[in-house]
């Protein structure tokens, strides 16, 4: 689409002003009324309009409130004659972007062009933004405006009521939970019941028992009837973390159930039907496995009706800061803190960083940075950490207060009681500065060089 609209009747003069901006390498559209402006120019239009006053029909003043109405925030800059500036400022009143009286320089009318278009810009970026998260945000690790996490929140709109069974693939942190509970909540499932299953955290001996259930007396100690995770879940989605940690006998089993939908409940050779949907997911290869013969290749291409694949967030690092201000804001409201003020230090490592474990690893990050606390610690506070009393003595809250009070002190130190350049070295706010003071019981004029009377 074009960056700019230029609109005026005088073919001349609007051809001479489209050439003049499409030399500055724009791409312009003229238009020889307003009529024909408004049938091309909608809400999402990412460039800027500029209109002559002085039109037959409908006129430019009228054009720029009937653009207003379409988007507030659309740019519109007028072209005026002498007797038509004191419309066009109150024109600038109610919303223009700006006014050129005529004659104008072509310069210009291009640094006017150009600083719209950098204003329209951050507008739609900030309206991507807000519906990336309004779209996600109960989903965080699906939030972002990268490519590839547009593709794959559409993907899973598309499959999510088809009612097939889906395999997620992603490193650890990624965010494969979240991504089955999308699918679930985004189906016709979503009143049902959602039930995961860690397989990778259940021992072998009761990961069967917990899938499918038992019957009174089928095992020593099975007192009374057990309802399986797998039967739970009629209805509803079955989500199987770490697939990849099942038996070969267990495999066999769920093989069965996908392929029948049905169970027996150990104790009985009775079947039960079960309505559910299997959402699998798998931090490692599972070709790899199947290849190596450690993953059955007929329940790899069962639960692969639909595949999955969660980028690491070290290929989407455009989305780092937008899930970092989120998960930071929230960490300050937990921790009843306000948010605070990053510091070079942390925009480095927050652009720098691979991040291996992901969306998790992230979150932890921006929780150490909203309780104060830094990544790299000095060696003198690491030689402490095991000592009594210190940063591993006693309750979180309590290390933590330790930690933050003996930053502040060694800050204070450095700069010899100086408030604005502690203030700065700690990165933090005043305010938050004084209240931390208060909390701690530190006397700041207590680190404050010691005057000397003159003899």
């Amino acid at each position: 689409m074009s960056d700019v609209a230029f609109i005026d009747d005088d073919d001349l003069l609007r051809a001479a002003n489209v050439q003049a901006l499409m030399l500055a390498d724009l791409t312009v559209t003229g238009y020889g009324s307003a009529l024909a402006a408004l049938e091309e120019i909608g809400a999402d239009f990412p460039g800027v309009v500029v209109s002559d006053v002085r039109m037959p029909g409908i006129d430019g003043l009228e054009l720029f409130r009937r653009l207003r109405r379409i988007d507030p925030d659309l740019p519109v800059i007028l072209i005026t004659g002498h007797g038509d500036i004191a419309m066009a400022v109150d024109a600038m009143r109610e919303g223009a972007y700006d006014f050129l009286a005529k004659p104008y320089a072509n310069d210009r009318l291009l640094t006017s062009v150009r600083h719209a278009l950098d204003r329209r810009r951050l507008v739609l970026e900030n309206r991507d933004l807000k519906r990336s998260v309004e779209a996600a945000s109960e989903d965080m690790p699906l939030l972002g405006t990268t490519p590839v996490m547009a593709r794959m929140r559409q993907m899973l709109r598309q499959i999510a009521d088809a009612d097939v069974d889906v395999l997620v693939e992603g490193e650890t942190g990624s965010g494969k939970e979240v991504v089955a509970n999308a699918l679930h909540r985004w189906s016709r499932r979503a009143a049902r019941p959602f039930v995961a299953v860690n397989c990778g955290a259940l021992p072998e001996n009761v990961i069967e028992s917990e899938l499918f259930g038992y019957e009174a007396g089928a095992f020593t100690g099975a007192l009374k009837k057990r309802v399986g995770r797998i039967e739970h879940a009629n209805g509803g989605t079955l989500f199987l973390d770490e697939i990849e940690a099942m038996s070969p006998a267990l495999q066999v089993k769920l093989l069965r159930v996908l392929e029948a939908r049905e169970i027996a409940p150990l104790g009985t050779n009775d079947t039960r039907r079960v309505d559910i949907r299997v959402v699998a997911a798998s931090k490692v290869d599972l070709p790899a496995l199947v290849r190596q013969g450690a993953f059955r290749e007929d329940l790899y291409y069962r639960l692969h009706v639909a595949g999955v694949r969660i980028p690491a967030l070290r290929e989407r690092r455009a989305d780092v800061p937008l899930l970092f201000g989120h998960f930071l804001a929230r960490a300050a409201e937990r921790f009843n803190r306000p948010p605070p003020e990053l510091d070079a230090a942390v925009r480095k490592h927050l652009a720098e960083h691979d991040w291996p474990g992901n969306v998790r690893e992230l979150v932890h990050y921006a929780e150490r940075v909203a309780l104060g606390l830094v990544d790299d610690l000095t060696a003198d506070v690491g030689a402490d950490l095991g000592a009594p009393g210190g940063l591993t003595d006693g309750t979180l809250p309590e290390r933590v207060d330790r930690f933050e009070a003996g930053e502040i002190r060694a800050a204070l130190e450095a700069n010899q009681g100086d408030i604005q350049a502690t203030v700065a070295a700690l990165g933090i706010p005043r305010k938050t500065f004084y209240d931390k003071l208060r909390r701690h019981g530190i006397d700041q004029s207590a680190y404050r060089p010691t005057r000397q009377t003159a003899r």
